[in-house]
């Protein structure tokens, strides 16, 4: 359920580069939670830095959120960065396994495949 890649790029710099190249495949950022800082501040410290990116695809949002109202809850995408084993890793919701676990049109399938598969090709572009 959980697509995941990694990459030799440090994660500062992917960190770095993830709105200019988010932008190459069609998506903005519209926010960030960064869980390290986050739960420390609550009390509850971590020691992995994970930043979680909130992406938006307009378009693809539209006629996801018009064909299927219930989508809205894995909206806006997100893309979770990290380091595992000192290689910078980039995960995401895999929305083809999502899918098979709704009744969704054929039609709705191949426009949410097209997002994903843009997820991928940003994730990739490290």
């Amino acid at each position: 359920m959980i697509y995941k890649i990694q990459t030799q790029w440090p994660l500062d710099a992917v960190k770095a580069q993830l709105a200019e190249k988010a932008k190459q495949f069609g998506f903005g950022i519209l926010g960030s939670y960064e869980f390290k800082k986050i739960l420390t501040e609550k009390g509850f410290a971590i020691e992995k830095d994970i930043t979680v990116y909130e992406l938006c695809n307009p378009a693809g949002a539209q006629e996801a959120l018009i064909s299927m109202p219930d989508i809205s809850v894995y909206l806006p995408c997100r893309l979770s960065l990290y380091e595992e084993n000192g290689v910078t890793t980039l995960a995401t919701i895999g929305i083809e396994d999502m899918l098979q676990a709704v009744d969704v049109g054929e039609e709705f399938k191949k426009h949410m495949g097209e997002i994903f598969n843009n997820i991928r090709a940003l994730m990739n572009a490290w």
